[in-house]
Protein backbone atom coordinates (compact mmCIF):
# COMPACT_ATOMS: atom_id res chain seq x y z
CA UNK A 1 0.00 0.00 0.00
CA UNK A 2 1.39 3.47 -1.26
CA UNK A 3 1.51 6.25 1.50
CA UNK A 4 0.71 9.42 0.46
CA UNK A 5 2.91 11.87 0.06
CA UNK A 6 1.41 14.72 -2.46
CA UNK A 7 1.65 18.01 -1.57
CA UNK A 8 -0.73 19.44 -4.49
CA UNK A 9 -4.50 18.07 -4.53
CA UNK A 10 -4.93 15.97 -7.67
CA UNK A 11 -8.04 16.42 -10.22
CA UNK A 12 -9.46 12.95 -11.66
CA UNK A 13 -9.42 14.51 -14.90
CA UNK A 14 -11.73 11.91 -16.93
CA UNK A 15 -10.14 12.40 -20.51
CA UNK A 16 -6.81 11.06 -21.37
CA UNK A 17 -3.93 13.21 -22.38
CA UNK A 18 -1.35 11.51 -24.37
CA UNK A 19 2.44 11.73 -22.57
CA UNK A 20 5.47 10.96 -25.02
CA UNK A 21 8.84 10.55 -24.59
CA UNK A 22 10.08 13.70 -25.73
CA UNK A 23 13.20 12.66 -27.77
CA UNK A 24 12.01 9.12 -29.11
CA UNK A 25 8.13 10.19 -29.61
CA UNK A 26 7.65 6.85 -27.91
CA UNK A 27 4.34 6.72 -26.05
CA UNK A 28 4.60 6.60 -22.24
CA UNK A 29 1.05 6.51 -20.97
CA UNK A 30 -2.33 8.52 -20.54
CA UNK A 31 -2.60 11.20 -17.78
CA UNK A 32 -6.02 10.16 -15.54
CA UNK A 33 -5.31 12.01 -12.62
CA UNK A 34 -3.17 16.15 -12.25
CA UNK A 35 -2.41 18.57 -9.97
CA UNK A 36 0.18 21.20 -10.00
CA UNK A 37 3.10 19.22 -9.11
CA UNK A 38 2.84 16.36 -10.91
CA UNK A 39 0.52 13.69 -12.37
CA UNK A 40 -0.39 9.86 -12.45
CA UNK A 41 0.01 8.20 -15.87
CA UNK A 42 -1.80 4.92 -16.71
CA UNK A 43 1.14 3.02 -19.33
CA UNK A 44 2.08 0.10 -21.33
CA UNK A 45 5.52 0.87 -19.13
CA UNK A 46 7.02 0.53 -16.36
CA UNK A 47 9.54 3.42 -15.72
CA UNK A 48 12.20 3.48 -13.52
CA UNK A 49 11.43 5.22 -9.90
CA UNK A 50 13.54 8.28 -9.23
CA UNK A 51 14.98 8.46 -12.81
CA UNK A 52 14.55 11.82 -14.48
CA UNK A 53 12.23 11.95 -18.15
CA UNK A 54 11.73 14.24 -20.72
CA UNK A 55 8.50 14.34 -21.79
CA UNK A 56 5.78 15.86 -24.08
CA UNK A 57 2.28 16.25 -22.82
CA UNK A 58 0.18 16.56 -25.47
CA UNK A 59 -3.48 18.75 -24.78
CA UNK A 60 -6.00 20.63 -26.69
CA UNK A 61 -6.92 23.98 -25.07
CA UNK A 62 -8.29 26.30 -27.93
CA UNK A 63 -6.81 29.42 -27.12
CA UNK A 64 -3.47 28.15 -27.34
CA UNK A 65 -1.05 27.88 -30.58
CA UNK A 66 1.19 25.57 -29.22
CA UNK A 67 -0.49 21.56 -28.17
CA UNK A 68 2.04 20.09 -26.10
CA UNK A 69 4.45 21.26 -23.47
CA UNK A 70 7.87 19.65 -22.96
CA UNK A 71 9.31 19.54 -18.78
CA UNK A 72 11.46 17.19 -16.97
CA UNK A 73 9.66 14.94 -14.72
CA UNK A 74 10.24 11.79 -12.46
CA UNK A 75 8.90 8.89 -11.88
CA UNK A 76 8.21 8.63 -8.14
CA UNK A 77 6.28 5.28 -7.72
CA UNK A 78 5.02 2.22 -10.32
CA UNK A 79 2.73 -0.43 -9.70
CA UNK A 80 0.93 -3.14 -11.61
CA UNK A 81 -2.54 -1.89 -13.03
CA UNK A 82 -5.17 -4.10 -10.95
CA UNK A 83 -7.27 -4.51 -13.27
CA UNK A 84 -5.63 -4.88 -16.89
CA UNK A 85 -2.56 -7.06 -16.83
CA UNK A 86 0.91 -5.91 -18.07
CA UNK A 87 0.04 -2.29 -17.77
CA UNK A 88 1.43 0.03 -15.35
CA UNK A 89 -0.49 2.97 -12.68
CA UNK A 90 2.45 5.29 -12.16
CA UNK A 91 2.66 8.64 -9.85
CA UNK A 92 5.01 10.94 -12.08
CA UNK A 93 6.68 14.65 -10.24
CA UNK A 94 7.40 17.67 -12.15
CA UNK A 95 11.06 18.04 -12.13
CA UNK A 96 11.35 21.43 -13.79
CA UNK A 97 9.60 22.61 -16.67
CA UNK A 98 10.18 26.44 -18.55
CA UNK A 99 8.14 29.77 -17.38
CA UNK A 100 6.26 29.59 -20.40
CA UNK A 101 5.60 25.78 -20.26
CA UNK A 102 4.14 26.55 -16.29
CA UNK A 103 1.92 28.52 -17.24
CA UNK A 104 0.35 26.42 -19.82
CA UNK A 105 0.17 23.28 -17.54
CA UNK A 106 -0.89 25.63 -14.68
CA UNK A 107 -3.99 25.94 -17.10
CA UNK A 108 -4.37 22.45 -18.33
CA UNK A 109 -4.84 21.54 -14.18
CA UNK A 110 -7.29 24.69 -13.86
CA UNK A 111 -9.68 23.55 -17.08
CA UNK A 112 -8.99 19.88 -16.80
CA UNK A 113 -8.66 19.33 -13.07
CA UNK A 114 -12.45 20.45 -12.00
CA UNK A 115 -13.60 17.06 -11.05
CA UNK A 116 -13.67 16.32 -8.02
CA UNK A 117 -10.63 14.86 -6.30
CA UNK A 118 -10.49 11.14 -5.35
CA UNK A 119 -9.38 9.66 -1.80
Amino acid sequence: MLTERRKNERHNKGVYMRVTDHDTEEIIGYLTEISLGGFRLESPKNLTVDKDYTLRLEYAIEEKDKRYIVFVARAKWSQPDPITPHEYILGVQIVSMAPSEQEIYQSIVENYGQSKPQG
